[in-house]
């Protein structure tokens, strides 16, 4: 029979205390805590509520509870934690049953936000359901037994500083055991007092092991150390069946992401350390730390490790793929299929992160950079509902905001970070629907513009100051040219472009929330906004903007910033930045990417957005695949960071170009289509995808020698496509049937759900 629940959704349904059990190891502890309970009835439903402070798992009866790992998602812990609740009806026996819940720091690390207690915290409560009545079975409270474990955490979860875990073999083997013994017994926990927080069900999924991944190549190099190559890049754990070891023996594994000049090895200061039993088996598996990495680095074993004995898995948040791309380019379904695996690498906790290993922050930039590609690719929407929530949480007194979510600690980027919160939430509710999403942040928008407006000077928002949760005022980043975008000129150009586009999604928003007076409130602050731009910064003698570059030209046009008379002027501008100073290359970073790829989209610049794509020399997707990468890159020439969120944004332009699937704005959660491939010369052939909230909407054409376009598509139920065809496309068959357009007629072909051949001759 079909039944649903719903979680403890106030504080007074709490009957748990917070409990610990600490230890001189403080935050590096990760404990057990345990108890023993008796059920009578095993036929109600019976429910699992954990409220943890770092992460969690449980076990009953010495199972595992659910697939999740590194449980729970991110929050702001001085605002918020989540509870996660468990099913384990099936998993209860009658009489006695014996809980354990293991614990591991986390984010809840001693200094940083809301932390009071040196180790993690948790609090959980067991009920059973019988005619819609809650019966509280057991809580969390200073009866329950604690116990080290074989785990303790290494790091300070710290940027460049999360070190990895130490597993003690000889400890492993009393994991989960309830039995007291002579070398290590269960001891009393203490009741803890936590700061007053809103606690929340959490609703995004959990983090899971997505893949398993073995390794393609194991070397020396030194008698006792040795260099495992993955054969890519992920994030997540790894696990490694050691050969017969000495008691003690200490075997260390490091990891990174990529060898400096192809050769040495690049600390990026994560490292896990085994302590061998001496018995068989020697088996160490991450628990509650993970890493970014393609090579391992095992120091202390006498001799080479063999392959079938190592295995990595990719961890990330449990979502489903919501796309498909191919076509008869092997080199666009490279870069598609790098972008596609990186934002997978990207998304353990609940949110998006600049990179797995280094930072681990949810940075708005980054987001803003690759959401339109993200929300594409996979079906997001409970995550971004995390991360809004996060974001919420994270805002001042003051309307000032952060550039990451949650926000640990002070971190770089500008207002195109900052503003996450307005276009997060704009481009969730386009590509999904809800409404209750721009109810829920709205007021928050608002205070966030209203921090805006106070630094505003002569119409134009100025450099705010650095503070103690934020620094730098970027506007573009990670170009080419350099690491930081120092012109003062270009930073406040591409600020107040962003702040239009803000402006913009706000006066969209009021009108959805039926909001009048704000909607001619942001009408107006927006068109006022573009004037001042183009008074500003426009410069006559050339068609330019700010510094001419191609972020400068491109934003100010998808903004609505340039006159409709200037527009093919500055357009010629852009092409010639491109083509003839940048050699035909992308000269742009993080914020750039995403606006110069919307840019084309509109203005079907398809064989400039082609060409730039198939560059294979710097700068470019293709270099990097060349030069080994399998995720996109922190910088364009490969340093730092191989695994990072700044050039995803370029993703979107394979479904929206290539495969023309484009939404109507005004229709939200693709309820219209316009489909109108775009089709670069060198390519022949296209199939995507698309899984949305109706169902799998299919777009495959072919381009055949003698020019003629066939399409085959397949609409769901509820959805309405139109199909654009391209002028001087006079003719078209339509499941077999001829049409011939008279001039003047509409080129768009209005269809609904159903599977569909459209042929053409495809104007030269």
């Amino acid at each position: 029979p079909a039944r649903f629940s719903i979680g403890l959704l106030n504080e007074a349904d709490w009957q748990a205390s917070y409990i610990a059990f600490n230890t001189e190891a403080g935050y590096r502890e990760c404990p057990q805590l345990y108890k023993t309970f008796e059920v009578a009835d095993t036929n109600s439903p019976i429910l699992l509520h954990v409220n943890s402070l770092g992460y969690h798992e449980v076990y009953l009866n010495g199972q595992k509870v659910g697939k999740g790992v590194l449980v729970p998602a991110v929050s702001q812990f001085d605002k918020r934690s989540l509870i996660n609740t468990y099913d384990i009806t099936s998993l209860i026996k009658k009489g006695k049953n014996d809980l354990i819940i293991w614990l591991g720091s986390g984010w809840h690390t001693t200094g940083l936000p809301g932390v009071v207690n040196d180790g993690p915290v948790v609090r959980a409560q067991l009920e059973k359901v019988k005619n819609n009545q809650r019966e509280i079975i057991l809580t969390t409270d200073s009866t329950w037994l604690g116990q080290k474990s074989s785990y303790t955490r290494q790091g300070d979860w710290r940027p460049h500083r999360f070190g990895g875990e130490i597993m003690n073999g000889s400890l492993a083997k009393e994991d989960l055991c309830i039995e007291n013994n002579q070398t290590k017994k269960w001891e009393p926990v203490s009741e803890i007092s936590i700061p007053l927080h809103e606690v929340s069900p959490q609703m995004v999924e959990p983090n899971i092991i997505a893949d398993t991944i073995h390794p393609v190549s194991i070397i020396a190099l030194a008698p006792d150390t040795f260099l495992v190559d993955m054969g890519k890049n992920l994030t997540g754990w790894v696990e490694i069946h050691f050969p017969k070891l000495e008691k003690s023996q200490s075997v260390k594994m490091e990891y990174c992401d990529h060898l400096i000049d192809g050769q040495e090895f690049y600390d990026m200061n994560q490292y896990d350390l085994y302590l061998a039993s001496g018995t068989l088996p020697e088996i160490f598996v991450n628990k509650f730390n993970y890493h970014g990495f393609r090579y391992i680095r095992i120091t202390g074993l006498k001799e080479m490790p063999v392959a079938d004995s190592i295995k990595a898995f990719l961890i990330h948040t449990d979502y489903k793929p919501a796309s498909g791309f191919e076509c008869s380019d092997p080199d666009m379904n490279r870069i598609h299929d790098m972008i596609w695996y990186t934002l997978q690498c990207l998304s353990l906790g609940g949110d998006l992160v600049d990179c797995p290993h280094l930072e681990r922050l949810g940075y708005g930039g980054d987001g803003n950079a690759s959401t339109l590609t993200a929300q594409t690719m996979f079906n997001l929407s409970p995550l971004y509902n995390n991360w809004l929530q996060a974001w919420a949480d994270v805002i001042r007194d003051d309307g000032g905001m952060p550039h990451t979510a949650p926000n640990p600690y002070p971190a770089g980027g500008g207002p195109y970070w900052c503003g996450f919160i307005i276009t997060a939430t704009w481009n969730t509710f386009l590509n999904y629907g809800d409404t209750l999403l721009l109810q829920k942040y709205y007021p928050v928008m608002q205070k966030w513009l209203g921090y805006v407006d106070k630094y505003t000077v002569n119409g134009l928002l100025k450099r705010w100051p650095d503070t103690d949760y934020r620094n730098w005022y970027l506007g573009d980043w990670a170009t080419p040219t350099g690491i930081d975008q120092t012109a003062e000129t270009s930073v406040d150009l591409v600020n107040n472009s962003f702040v239009v586009v803000c402006l913009d999604n706000m006066q969209k928003i009021a009108h959805v929330l039926g909001k009048k007076e704000d909607e001619t409130l942001y009408a107006t602050k927006k068109e006022q906004l573009r004037k001042t731009i183009h008074e500003t910064f426009f410069n006559e003698s050339n068609n330019t903007y700010g510094t001419g570059t191609q972020i400068d030209l491109a934003f100010p046009m998808i903004a609505g910033v340039v006159p409709k008379d200037r527009l093919k002027d500055v357009e010629k501008s852009f092409y010639k930045e491109t083509e003839i100073n940048r050699r035909g290359h992308f000269a742009c970073g993080l914020v750039g990417i995403p606006v110069v790829t919307e840019w084309a989209i509109k203005n079907q610049a398809v064989d400039l957005m082609y060409s730039m794509l198939k560059k294979r020399d710097y700068p470019g997707y293709l270099y990097m695949i060349d030069n080994g990468a399998t995720t996109t890159w922190e910088h364009w020439d490969g340093a730092r960071s191989h695994i990072h969120n700044c050039y995803n944004g370029i993703g979107s332009w394979f479904y929206q170009a290539i495969g023309g699937i484009r939404p109507v704005e005004d229709v939200p959660a693709y309820r219209k289509i316009c489909i109108q491939p775009q089709i670069p010369k060198e390519i022949r052939w296209a199939k995507t995808f698309k899984e949305t909230p109706w169902g799998k909407l299919s777009v495959n054409w072919v381009l055949k020698n003698d020019q003629t376009m066939e399409i085959d598509l397949e609409i769901p139920v509820g959805m309405e496509v139109e199909v654009i065809l391209p002028i001087g496309a006079n003719q078209f068959t339509l499941k077999g049937k001829k049409h011939q357009l008279k001039k003047g007629e509409s080129q768009t072909i209005k269809l609904k759900s159903g599977k569909y051949k459209i042929s053409y001759k495809n104007p030269l």
